[in-house]
């Protein structure tokens, strides 16, 4: 299911031009397992991958990616109202299947996300920014688990995040916040320094993570107007790692 997900969704992104170079893709290069990309010409500095990588101590993960530009120093501007609302992202696909951290087994591409949105808030657990009110944080960035599928709804090869039909109750993470989609808001913070950002993750213990291959993609996701539906559709891809969302990634 998953390999064949990634097939369809690699037909939709095209490759990038022109290697990278610089002391961030120097030291990025030197990161084993790493996947190394080609720098952008028409990507934004803050989404053009220099590189992404990942490393393992015991059940935690560390996702990293390196830009061109400062990462996270660009946010969505404000819709005013949750239907057509923008979403940037960082994303971290990997070849885990989504019943890794809770959801439904077999049901599309399990990858995290850091997200920024300032027209609605999905973290409901949590007060990014500690002023006592949990539901008004969502243009600082914060962590997500999605499960991708393709879906014709949102445009000829397009991804969105999977849907819940009326009616349906899926399998879902203990940290879901409710919407009808395949997300958790697992709260993990995402950090930033420069040209990098970095998530570390945790998995239950029993989760065979040895084999776990990733990928990297910058891109922009909107709300869907009629709010379900889909709900949440990839509307543009900014940049690949790989190029070609093969998940060469291999975890340290």
């Amino acid at each position: 299911m998953t390999k064949l997900i990634v097939s369809m969704l690699a037909l939709s992104i095209g490759s990038t031009a022109a290697f990278a170079d610089g002391d961030h893709a120097s030291h990025a290069l030197h990161q084993d397992g790493a996947v190394i990309s080609p720098a952008s010409e028409t990507a934004t500095a803050a989404f053009d991958i220099l590189a992404a990588h990942a490393h393992r101590n015991a059940n935690q993960v560390t996702f990293h990616m390196t830009t061109h530009g400062v990462a996270g120093g660009e946010a969505p501007d404000p819709n005013g109202a949750l239907g057509g609302a923008p979403v940037y992202s960082y994303v971290w696909p990997t070849s885990l299947d989504p019943a890794s951290v809770g959801f439904e087994p077999g049901t599309g591409i399990l990858a995290l996300a850091a997200t920024s949105h300032p027209d609605f808030d999905d973290t409901p657990l949590v007060d990014e920014n500690r002023d006592g009110d949990p539901a008004n944080d969502g243009l600082l960035w914060h962590s997500h688990w999605v499960v991708l599928v393709p879906t014709e709804t949102c445009g000829p090869g397009a991804l969105a995040v999977r849907d819940i039909p009326e009616g349906e109750t899926p399998r879902l993470p203990a940290t879901w916040p409710g919407l009808p989609i395949f997300l958790d808001s697992p709260g993990f913070t995402p950090l930033f320094d420069g040209p990098e950002i970095v998530v570390t993750v945790g998995f239950a213990s029993d989760v065979e993570l040895e084999a776990m291959s990733y990928d990297g993609v910058t891109g922009a996701l909107r709300v869907n107007a009629n709010i379900h539906a889909p709900l949440l559709c990839v509307t543009d891809v900014f940049d690949v790692a790989s190029g070609d969302l093969s998940l060469p990634g291999i975890v340290q």
